[in-house]
């Protein structure tokens, strides 16, 4: 398989994590979202959202959309699994990951951030707020569920999204207010498939 990424983008993080934690292997080709690579011709006949990530896989697919992604590597190797207990438990775990990948990630990415910037108005400041009350309410969510993970004892696709978010809030200067969201990057950061597919630790880290 071939993961097209870029080191500090937290959607390929998030899929790299999933991959490690499946023990899947997969060549990295980095395009440079600062320097416009995802907009090159090549690229985009391969994602024509001009996003990073996307993943080839080995009998020639293209697939794009980390959550997406995430869940076919959970279907293709079961173990250990990102989407564990009853159809409600799965549920609860899927609307974590979406609140990050649906409501906070899209109006803070690089493209939305540029146009902010491009309207005049501060960015850093937008993407503050949006993480902030993204995280306001995820924290209110998870206080409510038994650690140390997100959801139990084991890392799941909610840890998954959660963790490199986590990041892009330091990044933006967010005011760390949420001791159960910190309680879960610290417990998934003592793991392998979390702490070494870091952005810092890529071979296209700058």
């Amino acid at each position: 398989m071939i993961l097209h990424g870029y080191w500090r983008s937290t959607a390929a993080w998030r899929v790299r994590i999933a991959l490690a934690m499946k023990g899947l292997t997969v060549e990295q080709v980095p395009h440079h979202l600062r320097d416009g690579g995802q907009r090159a011709p090549d690229y985009l006949a391969l994602n024509p959202q001009g996003l990073v990530p996307a993943l080839e896989t080995d009998d020639g697919q293209v697939l794009t959309q980390s959550l997406a992604i995430c869940e076919y590597l959970d279907e293709i190797a079961p173990e250990p699994p990102l989407l564990p207990g009853d159809a409600a438990r799965r549920a609860r775990i899927r609307a974590a990951a979406l609140i990050v990948a649906a409501d906070i990630h899209p109006v803070q990415n690089l493209k939305i951030i540029q146009r902010i910037k491009a309207m005049g108005q501060d960015e850093q400041a937008w993407a503050r707020r949006v993480i902030e009350d993204g995280f306001d309410a995820l924290e209110a969510l998870l206080s409510k569920v038994e650690g140390p993970f997100a959801f139990g004892p084991a890392p799941t696709l909610a840890d998954i999204f959660i963790t490199p978010q986590m990041a892009n809030a330091r990044r933006f200067g967010c005011e760390l207010r949420w001791p159960r969201l910190q309680a879960i990057e610290a417990e998934c950061l003592k793991l392998d498939a979390f702490r070494l597919t870091a952005p810092e630790h890529q071979p296209d880290a700058e």
